[in-house]
């Protein structure tokens, strides 16, 4: 084999795969002692050699077996370790095993000799834009738009990579593969789902409880995809407590478990880890016309970007050791920092005694030589440490001045922890990016919306149509916020002051019991099972992402 003159192996950003994972794959996509399989991704042979044993077990002589698997690897060390793996197998693979090159280049030149395969298992690079390779991005978009996809700066690799292995795949081929779990949830994956959906027949999610990587805060999904499959077609999903559950766990045990209907829409995939009757009630729900989004009573957008906070929002002391008290705005930096669904004079006084960050450095957008001498000092102090240098102050006239520094009406939590609130904000503050800036629509009071917000309905919705991280975090980007269904009719009947009291007892199983009798009950017409139904998948997909701050060790 002769060595690639670039490589992509060293930002690839993936793990190396797990042994319980790289069997359970194999098992499961290997159907027939004949089959043909594709790693498209190789790295140091641990999934060919899963293939290898699971041909072997099905009857398969060694050397036969090996003829059968195909791989590519583009890092030139990597496919040496491959190679030495299949070797402690007393097997001496051919020189046709392990294609040394780039995957989409492969993919490209087997689609026009029409060659195909019965079962392709990989685990994906993971490899953001910028740190993709032009010669290998523009075969891996090219395959993208044959799909029908449009692929932008936030697409990572591991979506070309599922797509080209898709059109891989002979007519009853199945597909195997580790990816994040970013394919549930985000944007950039929409249609990627959507091209899932119609391209297979069935699919099958695995997940686990508890993150599989040491170290790393990233949750991955085994997706098993099947084309032209015989029996009943749609979604599942399975969740393990960890990887070693996989040893007990037979592929064949599968087809027990009841599959749900697959809408073929770029809409999130953590829907599937409901029941049937949950995801009827939410899918019902978005089909009503008696529920308009939150939209329609606010405007949410992003707080201030400084693009240096240790540099911008400062506490009490500092300012003062600095004079720099002039040039301040009140501020929230942290959604920890609120309390309740009022944020008071008297709250961001308590920030203050607590030595929070609560200043805002706000200075006047004036030639730097006409700044009093206190800011020019601390300015000077920014840029003896290259503060100006990073990205977001770099771009600006002035570095030092912060752009969009206005006071909301509200805030909304971006990053969620335990449940999404609205904060009406009484105290003349502005936030940082972490939290959400509202401004009020159509005359309806603030006080109104938030507790308004308060319901098992829309935090359901939340968790379905937020995002979330390895951390147990849920994000909420602005425009998802505005979509989020908000029962408003009944509102103004609740107690503001009740409500936020009962928020600071940390009693939010008594707010929902009081907020769901008026809104959802009296006002919506839903029935008390439905209503607790709401609550019941709010609570199940809330404790998912949050028990998925707990790390298993992987061996």
């Amino acid at each position: 084999m002769s060595k690639p003159a670039l490589s992509y192996q060293k930002l690839r950003g993936g793990y190396y795969t797990p042994k319980p994972i790289a069997d359970f794959l194999a098992n499961w996509a290997i159907q027939s002692s004949s089959d043909k399989i594709l790693e498209p991704s190789c790295g140091d042979g641990i999934i060919i050699a899963s293939a290898l044993e699971s041909l072997i077990q099905k009857g398969v002589s060694s050397q036969q077996a090996i003829k059968q698997i195909h791989a590519v690897e583009i890092d030139y060390e990597e496919s040496l370790k491959a190679i030495e793996r299949i070797r402690k197998y007393h097997i001496e693979p051919s020189a046709s095993l392990i294609h040394l090159g780039d995957f989409f280049a492969y993919c490209k030149f087997h689609l026009s000799e029409k060659r195909f395969f019965d079962a392709i298992i990989g685990n994906p690079p993971f490899i953001r834009y910028q740190n993709f390779l032009e010669e290998y991005r523009i075969p891996a978009f090219e395959l993208m738009n044959k799909a029908g996809l449009k692929p932008s700066k936030l697409t990572n690799t591991w979506v070309p990579f599922i797509v080209a292995s898709s059109f891989l795949l002979n007519d009853n081929g199945r597909l195997a593969m580790i990816v994040p779990a970013e394919l549930l949830q985000v944007n950039y994956a929409a249609q990627l789902r959507c091209f899932l959906s119609d391209y297979y027949q069935k699919i099958t999610l695995i997940t686990f409880k508890k993150l599989i990587f040491e170290g790393i805060q990233q949750e991955v999904v085994l997706l098993l995809a099947e084309r032209n499959s015989n029996s009943q077609t749609g979604i599942r999903t399975i969740e393990l407590d960890n990887i070693s559950d996989l040893n007990y766990f037979e592929p064949a045990k599968i087809i027990e478990i009841q599959t749900k209907f697959l809408d073929h829409n770029t809409e999130k995939w953590t829907q599937y880890f409901l029941t049937n009757p949950e995801i009827e009630l939410l899918r019902n729900i978005k089909k009503s016309d008696k529920i308009e989004p939150a939209g329609k009573v606010v405007d949410v957008d992003v707080g201030i970007v400084t693009g240096q906070n240790q540099f911008f929002v400062l506490n009490d002391e500092q300012i003062k050791s600095k004079g720099l008290h002039s040039f301040t705005r009140r501020i929230v930096s942290r959604s920890g920092h609120f309390k309740g669904i009022v944020f008071s004079e008297s709250d961001w006084e308590a920030n203050v005694n607590n030595n929070l960050p609560t200043y805002l450095l706000d200075f006047p957008n004036i030639d730097f030589e006409k700044l009093p001498e206190s800011a020019k000092v601390y300015i000077k102090e920014g840029e003896s440490a290259e503060l100006n240098q990073g990205y977001k102050c770099r771009i600006r006239n002035r570095w030092f001045v912060v752009p969009s520094v206005w006071v909301p009406e509200a805030f909304m939590l971006r990053q969620v922890h335990a449940y999404p609130k609205i904060i009406l904000n009484r105290s003349d503050a502005t936030c940082t990016d972490t939290i959400h800036r509202i401004k009020l629509r159509n005359g309806i009071a603030g006080g109104t919306i938030a507790v308004a917000f308060l319901n098992s309905l829309t935090f359901a919705f939340t968790e379905v149509m937020g995002r979330s991280y390895g951390g147990g975090v849920l994000e909420l980007e602005p425009n998802e916020a505005e979509r989020l269904p908000l029962p408003i009719s009944g509102a103004e009947k609740l107690d503001l002051d009740e409500i936020h009291k009962l928020l600071l007892e940390n009693r939010i199983e008594d707010v929902l019991d009081l907020t769901d009798k008026v809104l959802l009950i009296e006002h919506l017409g839903f029935d008390s099972e439905q209503a607790l139904m709401l609550r019941r998948i709010w609570k199940k997909l809330r404790d998912r992402r949050i028990n998925r701050k707990h790390l298993t060790k992987s061996k």
